[in-house]
């Protein structure tokens, strides 16, 4: 068919209605249909040449024209749509490098697969466009709600009609085993909006943590006007799950107004998740406390935190055991996802035959080390002391404060203590030495005997190996694998060497190798001590 012999409003009766169905601007339609005659024309005049179409937006009139652009003799490639600044001349009155020769070309009559091949064009250009236009309208409402309904299920996944587009709900996004039907309605968070070659660009969830805090601020005015935050949220999708929230009005309690009246907003809440059992907490600076509200409904009868670690001890009754863990460690679970925190949970019973063991055991070190009969060592660690180092190079004054403990018997512990740590260091030096240690790592500042010994068993005996050690390597930390924090021994960390401390003494050995320049190492420990203000509680020690 001849373009010039159909009715040319046509073009833009077809461009509008097109434009209605997929909700895009009429002129993307009529830009793919330019093209889409463009390609058409080329196959009838050649695919070399610069074939252009221009349809009048107000008559549907299409024009179609030949296009030449004048370039630098050594410049043209394409001879069917180049020229030299010579051959313009019969043209162009004065012809310079860039000018266009535009001809008149005769429209072309689309042959049947002319027809389809340009049909192919539009769509495909119509469906970028939509993709364009459904990402720029849900780019921005990530992190939100949305109602939707269901248009059908392809191998688990649910694809939803969301209004202006389609999005996708994976089977790993849905809770439990819930399943849907065509035309259900269904309620779902935005989890991310991207730009995809081909599919829906709409991620939904219903397991994430976030839809459960979103839930929450559309039944809890409080949230949304912000006299109530959610700090944190942890889930077991369809199981249980624990919020915690903080009120900044010390007249509005959070955890009722979250509850609501005959705990109306939660139940709206544990309805739409499937019955899933919700604890509700209120937040507290202090994480200790935060902790024992986390634990709830477990009674705790002590907490004790390691901050160098991030891990914290729970004590609590040997019948609280079972609650304070919950069906398949659940409970202690969702409250370390909680707070952040590695949790370790003890009965009194337990906790009390480890502090007898500890007692014990540092109770024989004295005595065996120091020559002491039982009851004068079980007095020094009574006292608080826990090792050698500590009786060595105490202030005198603290042996002093002991009953039965005078100046001469102070003075002759530590006497006896100092000669014990030095042969123990001695016996390490030559320990590490007969190990191949070098004297530019034994002269390293901040290794002890027992340091260079425990790293030359591991192989590093120059100041070069141990400059090329990363931090975690030597004071240990925590890696994710497959979604579980897995811990990484660190050849230093019995000796209680933290992470800032192994980093400083890894870049001050590559300074002294010449490897950094002191200026960058400056620069390193400003930028380290930036990221420590941050507030990261689970911070995984990085190389």
């Amino acid at each position: 068919m001849a373009i010039t012999s159909a009715n040319q409003l046509e073009l833009l009766q077809t461009a509008e209605a097109v434009a209605r169905e997929k909700m895009i601007e009429p002129e993307l339609v009529i830009e793919a249909m330019e093209d889409s005659l463009a390609r058409a024309a080329k196959s009838r005049y050649g695919a070399e040449m610069d074939i252009r179409v221009k349809i009048d937006r107000k008559t549907g009139n299409a024009s179609f024209t030949r296009v030449r652009t004048v370039m630098a003799d050594d410049e043209v490639e394409n001879y069917q749509a180049q020229v030299t600044v010579e051959q313009a001349r019969p043209y162009l009155d004065d012809p310079k490098i860039g000018d266009e020769i535009i001809d008149i070309v005769p429209p072309v009559e689309l042959g049947r697969i002319a027809a389809q091949s340009a049909k192919q064009v539009i769509l495909q250009r119509v469906r970028e466009a939509e993709r364009d236009r459904q990402y720029e309208e849900f780019k921005d409402r990530a992190g939100t709600i949305i109602n939707g309904v269901v248009k059908r299920e392809e191998y688990g996944n649910i694809i939803v009609d969301v209004g202006r587009g389609e999005a996708i709900l994976r089977r790993n996004e849905k809770i439990g085993r819930e399943s849907y039907r065509p035309n259900d309605r269904i309620r779902a968070y935005i989890k991310d909006v991207r730009r995809e070659t081909r599919g829906p660009q709409i991620f939904l969830s219903r397991t994430d943590p976030q839809f459960m805090a979103e839930l929450f601020k559309m039944e809890v005015p409080e949230i949304y006007d912000g006299v109530i935050e959610i700090k944190a949220v942890a889930r077991d999708p369809g199981s249980r799950a624990k919020i915690a929230v903080i009120s900044y009005d010390s007249s509005i309690d959070p955890v009722g107004a979250c509850v609501g009246m005959r705990g109306s907003r939660v139940q709206a809440v544990v309805g739409e998740l499937q019955g899933e059992k919700i604890d509700i907490i209120p937040w507290n600076e202090d994480q200790a406390t935060f902790l024992v509200n986390a634990l709830q409904p477990a009674e705790v009868s002590k907490v004790v935190f390691d901050e160098e670690a991030n891990k914290i001890e729970v004590v609590v009754p040997d019948e609280q055991l079972s609650l304070a863990i919950g069906r398949r460690g659940q409970n202690v679970r969702l409250a370390s996802q909680l707070t952040g925190l590695d949790i370790d949970i003890l009965t009194d019973e337990e906790e009390s035959k480890r502090r007898q063991a500890e007692f014990n055991s540092r109770t024989a070190l004295f005595m065996e080390a120091l020559d002491l009969d039982e009851f004068f060592a079980q007095l020094l660690v009574a006292e608080g002391f826990t090792n050698l180092e500590e009786v060595a190079y105490v202030d005198q004054d603290e042996l002093l404060t002991i009953d039965g403990v005078d100046g001469d018997t102070a003075a002759e512990l530590q006497a006896r203590a100092r000669d014990v740590l030095e042969a123990k260091n001695k016996a390490a030096l030559d320990a590490a030495r007969a190990l191949g240690v070098e004297d530019s790592l034994v002269e390293f500042e901040g290794l002890t005997p027992q340091m260079l010994e425990a790293l030359a068993k591991d192989g590093i005996k120059t100041l070069e190996d141990f400059a090329t050690c990363a931090d975690w390597e030597l004071a240990g930390g925590w890696t994710t694998v497959n979604g579980a924090r897995v811990k990484d021994e660190g050849l230093l960390e019995s000796f209680e060497v933290s992470l800032e401390e192994a980093q400083t003494m890894v870049m001050t050995a590559r300074v002294l190798l010449g490897w950094v320049d002191p200026t960058e190492l400056e620069g390193e420990l400003e930028a380290d001590e930036t990221e420590d203000d941050d507030d990261t509680p689970n911070q995984e020690a990085g190389a």
